[in-house]
């Protein structure tokens, strides 16, 4: 079997230390190299002592959960925090770059906010707890925005409500990054299954993952999704034979 690999890499130099976040956040562990938040926190103790904490971010996003912990880590951590957005911050991964005391990003970066969202399989019950913890999310997701977003709350609801993509420009004007440099060749970090979920994916990461079939991608994603849940609802129902 191909071990995975971690979804972001730490370095030390000094007094500064480094974390690349080049990936998908997972939720969960499919193999021994997968991580969790605190596996995350437990490399990042490992730094030690430093000063400046550089965070640089190209990731599609992925787990909700996994991701508001890595933020909090990183917003409690006591060095100054510059975050370098080298080609996509989307959806949670978005989140966990509001971390940083000054948010950087290359004029052909994007950042991508959108509401929280899920799959939920159950009664009528089990769907009012779902839309209740989305909700709750959601409120949590928008009040870290908000930190920084300077165009109200209205704004930045629709926004949310309408999955957008946003420039480095767009952010930079939002309050949502400090600085706007050059461009940066670097090739982004597309997972098609990841980004599959989406909506208002623009055209040219569209292509990136070969745009012609993306709405096949988005139907497996969806059904392997559902797979997901089924498995873990028969586990609960055998565990309580």
């Amino acid at each position: 079997m191909v071990k995975a690999k971690k979804f972001w890499n730490m370095k030390k130099a000094d007094k500064t230390g480094e974390i690349y976040i080049y990936g998908d956040i997972v939720s969960y562990k499919w193999d021994d190299s997968d991580v969790t938040a605190k596996s995350f926190k437990d490399d990042l103790d490992a730094l030690d002592d430093i000063d400046t904490l550089n965070i640089y971010i190209n990731s599609a996003g992925g787990s909700v959960f996994q991701g508001q912990a890595i933020y909090s880590i990183l917003k409690r951590h006591k060095a100054h925090k510059n975050v370098y957005i080298d080609g996509i911050a989307a959806s949670i991964a978005s989140v966990i770059a509001m971390a940083g005391d000054a948010i950087f990003m290359p004029k052909n970066a994007m950042m991508m906010i959108h509401r929280p969202w899920t799959i939920a399989i159950g009664n009528v019950d089990d769907m009012l707890a779902a839309a209740e913890a989305l909700e709750k999310i959601g409120i949590a997701i928008k009040a870290t925005y908000m930190e920084r977003f300077n165009q109200g709350e209205d704004k930045l609801q629709e926004l949310l409500d309408a999955e957008t993509w946003l420039t480095a420009d767009e952010c930079l004007e939002y309050g949502l990054c400090d600085e706007v440099t050059g461009e940066k060749q670097i090739a982004a970090y597309l997972n098609s299954e990841v980004l599959s979920k989406y909506r208002n994916v623009p055209d040219f990461l569209k292509s990136a993952v070969g745009g012609d079939d993306l709405e096949e991608r988005q139907r497996r994603a969806a059904i392997a999704e559902q797979s997901q849940k089924n498995i873990e609802n028969l586990k609960k129902i055998l565990g309580g034979l």
